[in-house]
């Protein structure tokens, strides 16, 4: 590669490169984490200090978002995290990890590939319906209602298309969302991501027979991780996060019950595990 010289001629880049001096401060840099002899610092905070003080889901949002969370939004990253913990044996990226499993393939590998899994129809929803609440917020800032603005925003679907962080395969009702915007009214989260989703669940329950769906656990979050602050590409990560425990443990669970090998089919699976049972007095 060569550029112009100023008299005209020309000069290697590379060459030029290495008679360059070299700066002091030449080195890339991350805000992260600071490692040095006997001293770990997360977002400054000593590892060791946050180490039974913080939950997982707090310290994920002071490594994400640079601070420690209030106790208000630490709970609901706690219950973000443990409302994807798990779907059954019938979501792709379990399937992706039990047929990677019935190969024989290490445990790490079982679950990479079921992280490889994850895409737009399945575990990408929440960063769509938060753009997509944000196209109806937009609206509304410029002086439309909220009922107004879900209306446009819901037109201009295309109908062959999923509305984003609504309906579900199984559930008419996603006990999780329900679970999500109890949490956000209790402990006063409720903004206006919130009642855009709610403004757009009143438009598309008005929707013909076959649109008309509720609001899923992903349209739940996008709208509560917009009035936490939690950017879209993080929400998504989120996801990722808490679902990898439960690709764990299906992964796991192949190489111990099943044969090597097998033809797997999620329509054959049956749950045979505990019954319906309640948490410790405590505990609720």
């Amino acid at each position: 590669m060569t550029k112009p010289r100023t008299n005209g001629g020309t000069v290697d880049a590379s060459i030029e490169r290495r008679v360059t001096p070299r700066v002091t401060d030449d080195k890339w840099k991350t805000a992260l984490t600071c490692i040095e002899p006997n001293k770990i610092l997360v977002r400054g905070y000593p590892l060791d200090e946050i180490m039974g003080r913080l939950t997982f889901g707090e310290a994920i949002y002071l490594l994400l978002m640079g601070d420690v969370p209030s106790p208000a939004i630490g709970s609901v990253m706690e219950a973000i995290l443990v409302s994807f913990i798990d779907h059954g044996a019938t979501p792709p990226s379990t399937l992706a990890a039990r047929n990677t499993a019935t190969t024989g393939a290490p445990l790490r590998a079982c679950v990479a590939a079921g992280v490889l899994g994850f895409g737009r129809y399945h575990g990408g929803d929440i960063e769509s319906c938060m753009q997509f609440l944000d196209r109806g917020l937009d609206l509304v800032r410029r002086g439309a209602s909220y009922k107004e603005a879900a209306g446009a925003i819901v037109e201009k679907l295309d109908p062959a298309e999923p509305i984003p962080g609504f309906g579900h395969r199984f559930h008419t009702r996603d006990p999780r969302a329900a679970r999500l915007f109890q949490m956000a009214l209790e402990l006063e989260l409720e903004g206006e991501h919130i009642q855009m989703i709610r403004a757009v669940e009143l438009v598309v329950s008005e929707l013909p027979a076959g649109r008309a769906q509720p609001v899923n656990i992903d349209g739940a979050i996008a709208a509560l991780c917009g009035d936490i602050g939690i950017p879209p590409e993080i929400a998504n990560a989120l996801f990722l996060i808490s679902r990898v425990p439960g690709i764990t443990a299906h992964a796991q669970e192949e190489r111990q019950r099943e044969k090597p090998m097998r033809q797997i089919d999620p329509k054959d699976h049956m749950y045979d595990g505990a019954g319906q049972r309640r948490l410790p007095e405590k505990r609720r």
